[in-house]
């Protein structure tokens, strides 16, 4: 079934790149389609999907810069998950951000966030979500056993 709402990411010049990159990255993942300018010549549109979710890049030249206003999440299972996308998506460029966040380096801003992170922000008893949250507040990349620690009011284990 087709997506009703599709992101549609403006690139300077390098939408081809970049599509080749996130490719890369995630799991189940394919380029559908690049519609060029005149046959052989640049890219207009690169047409792809990432972990069944379809994007579009457009080569828009340098009118517009991504800025952290529009992030992607990316929901991750476990801690390895989480250090893979965090390495991947930083490399080459890329930067770390807080609590978090980062920027590839396309500057598309992601959060790469372990699914025990809002289940332990939103716990029942409001001081262990504060613990979590202060630990939360100190992090580049989120470490989950760090978080449980200090939700448990325990040193880090790490």
């Amino acid at each position: 079934m087709r997506q009703k709402i599709t992101p549609f990411l403006w690139f300077n010049d390098n939408a081809e790149e970049a599509a080749a990159f996130y490719l890369s990255v995630f799991p189940n993942s394919k380029l559908t389609d690049v519609a060029r300018m005149g046959e052989g010549g640049p890219a207009l549109t690169v047409a792809f999907t990432l972990d069944g979710e379809d994007f579009v890049g457009l080569n828009g030249g340098p009118g517009h810069a991504f800025t952290e206003a529009v992030s992607f999440v990316v929901d991750c299972e476990t801690q390895e998950e989480v250090d893979h996308y965090w390495e991947a998506l930083t490399a080459d460029g890329g930067q770390p951000g807080d609590c978090g966040w980062l920027k590839d380096r396309f500057g598309l801003s992601w959060q790469v966030v372990p699914r025990r992170l809002p289940e332990l922000l939103t716990d029942p008893d409001p001081t262990r979500a504060q613990r979590a949250m202060h630990a939360m507040m100190q992090m580049h990349k989120i470490d989950i056993a760090v978080l449980e620690a200090a939700a448990n009011g325990e040193p880090a284990r790490r």
